[in-house]
């Protein structure tokens, strides 16, 4: 579990390597804030009880994203290949079955650096922030908190359906989200059925959304569309900014964000790591 003095070092340094760089790093704070304590998922490089450098790891089931940053004052020195030699040991050592490697978009010095990383372009990764807009809601959709076991059950369904994971890799994610608390997980329901999940991280002022899907069968029904109306309607109104990320392979789900007012603000792109 990260302290309060390493996450504030950590938003330190990613202010200043953001300012420096002109781009947005992806360093996933709702999980740093929920660490577990259970493996070893971030890396730290001190200079005269400074922190210059810093890589996290954060597991997706099979999949493993790193993502880490160092200090413009403190480049060229072999601080980053360290540290990312630390994260890629520990992931092998972890059994992922494919390890991510995170780049801001626009960062130049992340771009040389892949250059000599055995690795390839996976996908683009586009976050969205959502424009005030009128959103209009349908009675027969709605969204509720995640309390049961049969909601248990649907959640991993839905992530093996929609995301690609194996039951038992579903089953430990999601274990894993409920154990560190980190945010909310909400059922979609259509007409009094389960039809969906997503769920909400809020901090900061911001609202973030994650792992929205609805079931295969019931897409193109406007289900989606209605139920994330509702939850940005609802956190909104609570005075949050709303969030979220899509990858630029999914066409459907960004015309679908796009349509309830998001619209994209950055990008990162995630290069697969070779071994």
């Amino acid at each position: 579990m990260l302290t309060q003095e390493q996450l504030q070092e950590i938003k330190e340094l990613q202010e200043v390597c953001e300012k420096d760089g002109g781009f947005q790093l992806k360093l996933n704070f709702d999980m740093l804030k929920n660490r577990t304590g259970n493996s070893k998922e971030d890396f730290f490089h001190y200079e005269n009880s400074k922190l210059v450098g810093f890589l996290g790891s954060y597991g997706f089931g099979n999949k493993v994203e790193l993502c880490g940053m160092v200090h413009q004052d403190y480049r060229r020195k072999g601080i980053f290949s360290k540290l990312f030699e630390m994260g890629l040991e520990e992931a092998k050592k972890q059994g992922f079955e494919t390890i991510l490697l995170n780049a801001p978009t626009d960062s130049q010095t992340a771009k040389e650096f892949l250059k000599n990383i055995p690795s390839t372009f996976a996908v683009a990764e586009y976050q969205m922030k959502w424009q005030k807009t009128d959103l209009s809601e349908d009675p027969a959709i709605t969204v509720r908190p995640s309390i049961s076991k049969e909601d248990w059950e649907a959640e991993v369904q839905l992530e093996v359906l929609s995301f690609g994971f194996s039951e038992k890799e579903a089953r430990d994610f999601n274990q894993r989200i409920m154990e560190t608390r980190g945010g909310q997980n909400l059922i979609i329901e259509a007409e009094g059925k389960t039809a969906g999940k997503m769920r909400v991280a809020e901090g900061n002022g911001e609202a973030w959304i994650y792992g929205f899907a609805v079931y295969p069968e019931l897409q193109g029904r406007g289900i989606g569309r209605k139920a994330l109306s509702r939850v940005v309607k609802m956190e909104d109104k609570k005075g949050f900014s709303v969030f979220l990320e899509v990858e630029a392979k999914n066409a459907h789900a960004l015309g679908l964000y796009e349509s309830c007012g998001f619209k994209s603000y950055h990008s990162q792109d995630y290069y697969k790591y070779l071994s």
